[in-house]
């Protein structure tokens, strides 16, 4: 790579900008724009993911003081907040979700070879939805409770190489099944859901297209046993069952057999619970597989302390989404580019290598190996890490 660019400049050489553009003239997102391009719009908001930056007027007073680096870093114009902020509340949000897309469909033929912790070859999910909490005064429009406001990310983590495929961001009131509707069902792939997504008429929706799924039982569910599969009890199962729905809403909503599966967990001390309609896997992958949702959880909370998803540059709508499919488009590129220089070295650290070295112009590869030993040694334990 040139060692004369800056570690920013490297690091955007990896975007596909004829892409970025076709999703820019698809939204007129540059109409009547004479500067401050949506180009412009997107490196700001990037570098701001990328060092960590509090509010517009940092962003504005750190490019500032690097002006004679700009044009070599890919700005077109001068950086302002009121202009950074006015591109926020009116460009289409959706300009940055669609490009936010295609670089989550580049992520993920990187990572398909990827392990999860359990050796199976079909593609698995893991779909769960995160609170982000909002002032109620600043953001009215996304009133949550009495006093109150909040947003939900409603995201499916694709398990091989934890790859968000698809984000919904709704108002906090919207429940966590209702993204089922919206969601694209992939034939043949596995859906691990938590009790929120229990809905029968939507499961069945998920079985009709060739999909499979497992979720939690809740405690007042009803069923009838139609057989029992042989089990090993030193693995801590307790039943394998096929069973059928008895109530009668359920059943009708969901009219075929499904299977039960308990185990017992011996770090909570009690029975898990087990609805899945995957008849071909023995009971004990169910329950590995079931546990592995876990990473979206983390995923969750990395995104939460290693990207600006908390604090916001603008208090529309318009600015949140903008904001929120920036931070997953710079955490999709940032795996992206570690992948494709073969790192080993954790994502957090990378991003924090990277946060501190943005003017440089040293190889990124030079950075890596010069701060590996020093960093990777001595890192935080406190730290969640989903790139080892």
């Amino acid at each position: 790579m040139n060692e004369g660019k800056t570690v920013f400049s490297q690091i955007m050489e990896f975007l596909p900008l004829k892409a970025f553009h076709r999703c820019v003239k698809k939204y007129k997102g540059e109409h009547k724009v004479k500067m401050f391009s949506c180009l412009d719009q997107f490196l700001c908001m990037a570098f701001a993911q990328l060092t960590f930056r509090d509010s517009l007027r940092d962003i504005e007073v750190c490019l500032r003081s690097q002006k004679r680096l700009l044009y070599h870093m890919g700005f077109r114009s001068i950086v302002s907040r009121n202009t950074l902020a006015n591109a926020n509340e009116k460009r289409d949000w959706r300009i940055y979700a669609d490009f936010a897309q295609i670089l989550i469909n580049q992520a993920r033929v990187l990572y398909r070879n990827d392990p999860f912790g359990v050796d199976l070859e079909k593609t698995v999910y893991a779909l769960d939805s995160t609170t982000i909490d909002l002032c109620l005064s600043l953001f009215p429009w996304a009133r949550f409770r009495t006093a109150k406001a909040a947003v939900k990310m409603h995201t499916l983590l694709d398990l091989r190489g934890n790859i968000p495929t698809f984000i919904d961001i709704t108002d906090g009131k919207v429940h966590d099944v209702n993204v089922l509707d919206v969601l694209i069902p992939e034939p043949g792939a596995i859906y691990l859901m938590d009790r929120g997504y229990l809905d029968f008429d939507r499961l069945y929706s998920l079985h009709q297209a060739g999909a499979f799924f497992v979720t939690r039982s809740k405690s007042n569910f009803k069923f009838k046993r139609i057989y029992s599969h042989p089990i090993n009890k030193k693995d801590d199962l307790r039943c394998d069952q096929t069973i059928e729905l008895v109530n009668y809403y359920s059943a009708k909503d969901y009219p075929e057999r499904l299977r039960r599966v308990k185990k017992y967990d011996k770090v909570q001390n009690r029975n898990l619970v087990f609805l899945t309609n995957i008849f071909s896997l023995p009971a004990l992958l169910i329950a590995a597989l079931y546990k592995c949702r876990w990473q979206v959880e983390l995923f969750f909370k990395w995104i939460k302390q290693n990207l600006k998803i908390i604090a916001f540059f603008g208090t529309s709508a318009n600015a949140v989404k903008t904001q929120i499919w920036i931070a997953i488009s710079v955490y999709v590129l940032v795996a992206i580019i570690k992948k494709r220089l073969n790192l080993s070295i954790s994502l957090y650290t990378f991003l924090q290598i990277l946060s501190v070295n943005m003017f440089q112009r040293t190889p990124i590869l030079q950075l890596v190996s010069d701060g590996n030993e020093l960093i990777d040694t001595d890192q935080n334990t406190n730290q969640l890490n989903l790139f080892d």
